[in-house]
């Protein structure tokens, strides 16, 4: 999250909540990924929020790279597979999960062309005008393929699926990737996460209606 470490760690521990809240109302194992995915966004922005406060220090050289890494290592790495997995997790059509495979795939390649740039090349945060900035010396020859499986990969899945509601996530992954790269274009990265956390709530009501159903067909 971008805007301070007060905001960092208020999302954090809301979003603990809602994560806590919504695995409570898993009621099957293959739900677990994506009831979690709360809980993926509340250690990622405590974690902005440790970056934060040592961003406005000096020294910490150590836990600023470490917090940094943790981020972006959740941001490009694991999101890119998370999203996929949890999809196709819960999802009952077995045609559209072949297509929530290949874009499985896709995340997976994203995820390790940016997995290799944290590893071998540089990486630091800075706080730039009340946001934190991301910069890399990686530049990858490959770069705009990488972004579109990326996107494809967190985006796509939540279309695909035929669970109710899935595609108001990627409605809201979509309209918080355009205002993060009209309007905080340098600071995408952090700001797309934080519109992101809006999708949390959803989760809940999906998982919750999931419930729901599993309860009513038990009955019956």
């Amino acid at each position: 999250m971008c805007f301070s470490a007060g905001a960092s760690f208020t999302a954090s521990v809301l979003l603990t909540f809602g994560g806590t809240e919504t695995l409570r109302k898993v009621h099957k194992p293959s739900q677990t990924v994506f009831a979690a995915i709360p809980l993926f966004f509340a250690f990622q922005q405590f974690t902005e929020g440790v970056l934060w406060l040592v961003l406005a220090q000096t020294g910490h050289a150590w836990l600023r790279a470490t917090a940094t890494h943790i981020f972006l290592t959740m941001a490009q790495v694991l999101w890119p597979l998370i999203v996929p997995v949890s999809v196709v997790l819960i999802e009952r059509k077995k045609n559209r999960k072949g297509t929530l495979y290949v874009l499985l795939v896709a995340g997976a390649v994203a995820a390790l062309y940016y997995m290799y740039g944290l590893i071998f090349y540089s990486t630091h945060a800075e706080i730039s005008r009340l946001h934190i900035k991301y910069e890399s010396s990686f530049q990858g020859a490959f770069s705009t393929e990488a972004l579109a499986c990326y996107l494809a990969a967190t985006i796509i899945p939540f279309f695909v699926s035929s669970i109710k509601r899935t595609h108001i996530l990627g409605i809201i992954v979509i309209l918080s990737l355009i205002v993060s790269a009209v309007f905080y274009r340098n600071y995408a990265t952090s700001v797309w996460c934080f519109f992101a956390a809006v999708m949390s709530f959803v989760i809940f009501y999906i998982v919750r209606d999931e419930h729901k159903k599993f309860h009513f067909s038990s009955v019956l």
